[in-house]
């Protein structure tokens, strides 16, 4: 009875759920079945949709969300027109052109309307329907936006087209979609995946530690690999956090303005206590981050131990007489003793003169023999360093690399903040860096000028940090940076370094492009 119990249960009461969970599908395969057949006599009938679709949800995902851009009718157009013409190799005029993509839009929008899921719950008894959008729009000044709903980020989600390394960042976009839409609940449970994926790295970090005690040349390539995610990871998260934070927070003022207007406090009570648990869940997002760098560290330190002490066996020059010993016994071969037990047992303590060296002993002449010193004038000059020249010598040596790194990010991302610059400078050098005196000299001396010019740099030195920069970099470092250009931006916002202590925010932006 018990087991029929469950399999009723199972049934019954978790049916709605399962059709909520497959109604994101629903629009996918009802345009997969939009044919083109009755479209211009069926002149377009080879055409995909369900390829179409999949790349025009990749689209607005890329333009709302990574560029934070509002696309209209004519990007959307710009794009799908390259896909038309470049993966269906359509050769038409850029009138029908325009045409068919206008018609494969409308589609897409369902005319402005959403697309209707009806199924039976078997609980209540009756038929339920859901609605469902892709793409939905606003206007603003007369001008049509569209922007992807939370189901078309979900559903692409699911379709699994998006990268693992990938996975926390696009749970983000996620979570900012369902913070826009209200949808709290369904927030908290993307912050439970996100935390699921923070966790995923952090036993990651184990199996890079396993693979570095079999093999040291594979575990430093995973270890790597690892070390390139869990930085671009953090940048990314970094901007995130606060973005969501800053939403949430809108969200709250918004609910707070509705209840004082009288549109109902038990509503305003019930989206209190969602944004409550959603903020919480962030809160142990953020310590497991913080957790991560941590281990992050320490996984840094644990590598570097494991990479010597391997490097110093290789070297070894010591001879292991029990390694030996159990290898012979592991082979069953006692005659191989012999070879270890004969340099010890058997010296050779026969001692010979040969007769040759007796013609040395009768001519000798020790007088000739014997070196005297020459005694010269000249005073010998000692090679002394002095204190000043250590220290600049270690100012020299700290600024190159700060200016490397620098430059290596901007070169990579062509645009990137101070705050941004601190986390990977945290993840490259430690947090000592916030200790050290010559960073913060070295930015000041960074924000004496607004732009660098790299290749004029090299030909002429304005500021101290401009003659380090040409002294200390060799060849290959010149040749890679000598072609860029790039300004520095002083933001309002203070950063904060250490506990108590905020500097001022840079941005720095490439503008040889």
């Amino acid at each position: 009875m018990a087991e029929q119990y469950i399999l009723w249960n199972d049934i019954i009461d978790n049916h709605s759920q399962r059709m909520d969970n497959l109604r994101k599908y629903y629009p996918f395969f009802r345009l997969q079945e939009t044919t083109f057949t009755q479209y211009k006599d069926g002149r377009y009938a080879d055409l995909d949709m369900g390829y179409i679709t999949l790349a025009s949800l990749r689209f607005f995902i890329d333009e709302n969300n990574f560029n934070e851009r509002r696309v209209t009718f004519s990007l959307y157009n710009d794009f799908l027109s390259r896909l038309l013409v470049r993966d269906f190799e359509l050769d038409i005029s850029k009138e029908e052109l325009k045409e068919l993509v206008l018609y494969i839009f409308d589609k897409l929008k369902n005319d402005g309307k959403p697309f209707y899921f009806h199924y039976f719950d078997p609980k209540d008894h009756k038929r339920k329907v859901s609605r469902i959008k892709l793409i939905e729009s606003e206007i603003e000044n007369g001008e049509i936006f569209y922007r992807i709903t939370t189901d078309g980020v979900a559903f692409y989600l699911d379709t699994k087209e998006v990268k693992d390394e990938s996975q926390i960042s696009i749970q983000q976009l996620l979570l900012e979609k369902m913070i826009h839409a209200n949808n709290f609940k369904g927030g908290i449970d993307v912050v439970k995946r996100i935390n699921a994926e923070v966790s995923k790295m952090a036993l990651k970090k184990r199996e890079v530690i396993a693979t570095l005690e079999v093999d040291v040349y594979e575990g430093s390539r995973v270890y790597q690999q690892y070390m390139d995610s869990v930085a671009r990871w953090f940048v990314e998260e970094e901007k995130l956090f606060h973005k969501n934070k800053e939403l949430i927070e809108a969200a709250l003022s918004k609910a707070e303005g509705n209840a004082r207007g009288g549109e109902g406090q038990q509503r305003y009570f019930k989206i209190l206590e969602e944004i409550y648990e959603l903020e919480t869940e962030l809160k142990k997002t953020i310590e497991r981050h913080a957790s991560l760098v941590s281990e992050t560290m320490e996984l840094n330190k644990v590598t570097d131990s494991i990479i010597e002490k391997a490097k110093l066996k290789r070297l070894r020059p010591v001879f292991d007489f029990k390694e030996q010993l159990i290898k012979l016994e592991e082979q069953g071969d006692v005659s191989k003793l012999s070879h270890l037990l004969s340099p010890l047992l058997k010296p050779n303590i026969a001692k010979t003169f040969t007769l040759r060296n007796m013609d040395h002993l009768l001519t000798n002449r020790p007088d000739r023999l014997i070196h005297r010193e020459k005694v010269t004038d000249e005073v010998v000059k000692e090679d002394y360093v002095y204190p000043d020249e250590v220290e600049q010598q270690r100012i020299d040596g700290n600024f190159k690399l700060f200016a490397l790194e620098l430059l290596e990010q901007i070169k990579k991302k062509h645009r990137i903040s101070l705050l941004e610059l601190n986390a990977i400078f945290e993840i490259r050098f430690g947090k000592e860096i916030y200790a050290n005196g010559d960073y913060y000299s070295f930015l000041v001396h960074l924000c004496q000028k607004q732009e660098y010019n790299i290749s004029d740099l090299l030909k002429k030195q304005d500021t101290f940090l401009d003659g380090i920069i040409a002294s200390e970099f060799d060849r290959e470092e010149r040749e890679r940076y000598e072609n860029m250009v790039f300004v520095l931006r002083l933001g309002q916002e203070e950063v904060e370094v250490r506990k108590g202590f905020t500097i001022s925010n840079i941005e720095f932006e490439r503008t040889d492009l």
